[in-house]
């Protein structure tokens, strides 16, 4: 190993759960042990960590970590490398990068596979770039992997202003799609959606509008071609109707429920339709790192709000850890139109 001489230490602070789950207040700065590397494993000093719903979940007791993953919250981060494993040779002391993990990002260090960082650009800031692991590549792997979206497609994408919302309707609109409809619960959200650049060409409110008939007005009664959904029970039957023959549907999460009553299969045979459910904190290392490899093709397009770039990062709300109670709250209330981050100070 190669160790930074000025890390020596066997404890780190980190963000830890009173009785290992429960309410929010729960959540506090303790001490734990200090991850140490092993073969193809890199350790990282972080500087900030970005915050997911998966969080808010596992917090509660409703989500479980991946075997051998830390049980400490957090997936995603920006930071330095501090030392080197067995093997690594992707890296060096001092590199700065972004990166997934199966847990333990809500900390001072975290341990991750060489595969599955990423070089920071230099044109993004930390919080920037802890903001896109997750979100940025989940929406990767949905849109492209999974949606095989091309020029010309039609895109319908609900949750438009979650974090992975906001990077797909980017994305598909750098990727070529005719129309990216996009939708959301406020007229806020909405207005926001459409005014960013590469934005939604439309929007619908899910709450007070027929999405399904939207997308048909919009498409000349053709229907969308992709679908990247996360509400699951109450947005199916109009999902399945929303979508063109040959259509693609990717799961994501099912926020109003994973039970449908009642399943007509006739659509889904007769316009062909191709229905995937997907994660991506539950995969293979081999396949997360294979799915990196290829999203850092995407990588260096992605530039802060104000950076120009034709895919951009939004940052709602920066926290310092010490606020992380309250980062949380932001999260559980709904409140955030782009990503909620929180730096280690």
């Amino acid at each position: 190993m190669t160790p930074d001489p000025t890390v020596i230490m066997s404890k780190m602070h980190a963000v830890l759960i009173k009785d290992g789950q429960g309410p929010i207040e729960n959540l506090y700065i303790g001490e734990t042990d200090k991850p140490v590397p092993t073969k193809g494993e890199v350790l990282v000093k972080i500087v900030a960590f970005g915050i997911n719903r998966m969080d808010h979940y596992q917090r509660q007791g409703n989500y479980s970590v991946p075997l051998g993953a830390s049980s400490i919250l957090g997936v995603e981060f920006s930071g330095r490398v501090t030392e080197l494993g067995e093997g690594v040779t992707r890296w060096a002391v001092g590199d700065e990068v972004l990166g997934l993990v199966g847990g333990g990002a809500y900390a001072e260090f975290v341990n991750c596979d060489e595969g599955l960082l990423l070089k920071k650009p230099g044109h993004l800031s930390w919080v920037e770039a802890a903001s896109i692991p997750e979100n940025y590549i989940t929406a990767y792997q949905a849109l492209v992997k999974h949606g095989e979206v091309k020029k010309g497609d039609h895109v319908l994408v609900h949750a438009g202003a979650s974090g992975v919302g906001i990077a797909a309707i980017q994305m598909a609109r750098e990727l070529g799609a005719a129309t990216v409809t996009a939708t959301a619960s406020t007229t806020e959200k909405l207005d926001w959606l459409r005014s960013i650049p590469n934005g939604a060409t439309h929007t619908v409110n899910y709450k007070t509008e027929d999405f399904a008939a939207e997308v048909k007005k919009t498409t000349n009664g053709k229907g969308v071609d992709v679908v990247i959904d996360f509400v699951g029970q109450s947005h199916w039957a109009k999902n399945v109707e929303s979508l063109a023959i040959d259509g693609r549907m990717t799961i994501l999460a099912t926020l109003s429920g994973s039970e449908v009553s009642a399943v007509n299969l006739g659509p889904i045979l007769y316009k062909r339709l191709h229905i995937q459910g997907s994660t991506l904190r539950s995969r293979s290392l081999q396949y997360q790192t294979e799915l990196i490899a290829s999203f850092r093709d995407i990588i260096d397009k992605v530039t802060g709000a104000n950076g120009g770039g034709p895919i951009r990062t939004y940052i709602h709300k920066v926290y310092p850890w010490a606020e992380i109670q309250s980062a949380h709250h932001e999260m559980a209330d709904n409140k955030n139109s782009g990503k909620i981050v929180v730096e280690i100070l």
